[in-house]
C-alpha cells in the first residue's frame, strides 16, 4: 500500500498521522500496556505481531474477556493454515496432520520443525507447545469451541488438499472451510463471553458470509502471487468461460475475456457485502464491532480497488495506505460502516465498463448494496432521534 499515492490526498494523509500518533487510543493495546507475565502467552502475542499485523492490532483492542481467547484461536487456525500452505510437505504427511491437528492442541510438548513457508510460521510450529499451554489455561468452554472450529476446518482443508476447486460450489465450500468456519467460530466465542448477545450464536448463516466475503476478496485480489506459487483458488466453473488456461488472464491482461473473468470474480465477492452489514448490525460491544468492521471495510474498498483493473494479473494490487488509515478510523459504528460500503459501491459503478457480460449483474449488485445502505441509514438516524 504505497503511501505515495496518499500524498495528494489532504484527508488520507491527515488520517495517516491519526492513526499514528493516537493509534494505542483507537486501536488498542494488550492489557494497557501491562507486561504479560505468563511468558506462554507473551510468546503468543509476540508471535502474533509477527504473523499478522493487521489482525494484531484489532485483536489486542478486543474486551478482556476474549482477548487472549481470539489471540490463541488466531494462532491455533494461523498454525493449520500454515500446515496446508506448505507446498514441500509431503501430501500423505499434510493430509494426516490437517485431519489429527485439532487433538495436538491438548498434547502438552507438542510441536512440528521445518514445515511452514515463511519464517514465521515456522517458528510458530516449532514453539506450537507453548500455544499448547496458554490454550489449556483458557475456560473449558472456550477450548470445546476452538476444537470444534479447528476438527472442522483441518476436515476440510485435507479434503481439498486431494481435489482441485472446479465449481462454484467447490469454492463457496473450500471458502466455508477455512474462512467461513472463522467467522462462526467468533460468532460463538464472543457469545459464550456473554459481551454478545446468544443471537449472535445462531446467525451462521451471516457468520460465514463475513468469513466468505473477505476470503473470496483475498483470493481475487491474490491472482497473480498464488498463480507464481503454482495455487489457484479461482473455481474453474468460472475461469473456463474466459479463458482456455487459467494463466491465460495473465498473458492477456488487457483482452476483454480477461477482464469479464476477473469482473465475474469480484460480482461473486460482492453478493456477500449485504451480509456482513447485517451481522455488523446485531453487534453491541464497541469494541467487537471494530474488531469485526475493520476488515470488511477493507474489503469492501478492495474490490473497489481490484474490479475491472488488469493489473490484477500482473502485479498485487493494494488500497493506498492513506486511505487503509481512513477506513480504520471509519469502522467505529454501523453509521460509518454503511457510509464506506455506499462510496466504495459508487466507486464500483463508475468504473462498469459498457457491454461487457457480467456489467449488469455488477450494477444490479451495487444497487442492491446502496439499497441496503439507505435503509441501514434510516433506521439508523431513527434510533438516533429516539434515544
Amino acid at each position: 500500500m504505497s503511501i505515495k499515492k496518499s500524498i495528494l490526498k489532504p484527508e488520507e494523509m491527515a488520517a495517516l498521522l491519526k492513526l499514528k500518533f493516537g493509534r494505542k487510543k483507537i486501536i488498542g493495546q494488550h492489557k494497557n500496556g501491562k507486561i504479560i507475565k505468563d511468558s506462554n502467552l507473551a510468546y503468543c502475542y509476540n508471535t502474533l505481531d509477527k504473523v499478522s499485523r493487521s489482525f494484531a492490532a484489532v485483536i489486542r483492542q478486543l474486551p478482556d474477556e476474549v482477548r487472549d481467547v481470539v489471540c490463541l484461536f488466531y494462532l491455533i487456525l494461523r498454525a493449520l493454515d500454515s500446515i496446508e500452505d506448505d507446498m514441500d510437505l509431503a501430501q500423505d504427511t499434510k493430509i494426516n496432520l490437517l485431519r489429527e491437528f485439532y487433538t495436538k492442541n491438548v498434547e502438552q510438548g507438542w510441536k512440528l520443525d521445518n514445515v511452514g513457508d515463511k519464517e514465521e510460521y515456522r517458528d510458530l510450529l516449532a514453539n506450537y507447545d507453548k500455544v499448547i499451554e496458554a490454550f489449556l489455561v483458557l475456560d473449558v468452554k472456550y477450548q470445546n469451541i476452538i476444537t470444534d472450529i479447528c476438527q472442522k476446518m483441518g476436515a476440510g482443508m485435507a479434503d481439498f488438499a486431494e481435489t482441485e476447486i472446479t465449481t462454484l460450489e467447490d469454492y463457496n465450500l473450500y471458502c466455508h472451510y477455512v474462512a467461513g468456519l472463522v467467522g462462526i467460530g467468533l460468532s460463538e466465542l464472543f457469545a459464550a463471553s456473554e459481551i454478545e448477545s446468544k443471537e449472535l450464536e445462531s446467525q451462521k448463516m451471516l457468520a460465514n458470509s463475513m468469513g466468505l466475503f473477505l476470503q473470496k476478496t483475498n483470493i481475487v485480489r491474490d491472482y497473480k502471487e498464488d498463480l507464481d506459487e503454482n495455487r489457484i483458488f479461482w473455481p474453474e466453473e468460472v475461469w473456463t468461460l474466459y479463458s482456455p488456461k487459467v494463466e491465460g488472464f495473465s498473458l492477456h491482461p488487457g483482452k476483454l475475456e480477461s477482464v469479464s473473468g476477473l469482473n465475474h470474480m469480484v460480482n461473486d465477492a460482492l453478493s456477500h457485502a449485504t451480509d456482513c452489514l447485517a451481522y455488523l448490525k446485531i453487534l453491541r460491544n464497541e469494541r467487537v464491532f471494530r474488531f469485526c468492521a475493520i476488515p470488511q471495510v477493507m474489503a469492501i474498498a478492495t474490490l473497489a480497488e481490484v474490479y475491472n483493473n488488469q493489473k490484477v494479473f500482473t502485479e498485487n494490487v493494494k488500497i493506498r495506505k492513506g486511505l487503509a488509515a481512513k477506513l480504520i478510523l471509519s469502522a467505529g459504528s454501523i453509521m460509518e460502516v454503511v457510509k464506506v460500503y455506499k462510496e466504495m459501491a459508487s466507486a464500483i459503478a463508475k468504473k462498469i465498463p459498457h457491454g461487457y457480460p457480467n456489467s449488469e449483474e455488477t450494477l444490479e449488485l451495487v444497487q442492491k448494496i446502496n439499497a441496503y445502505c439507505e435503509l441501514a441509514l434510516a433506521e439508523a438516524h431513527k434510533s438516533h432521534e429516539i434515544a
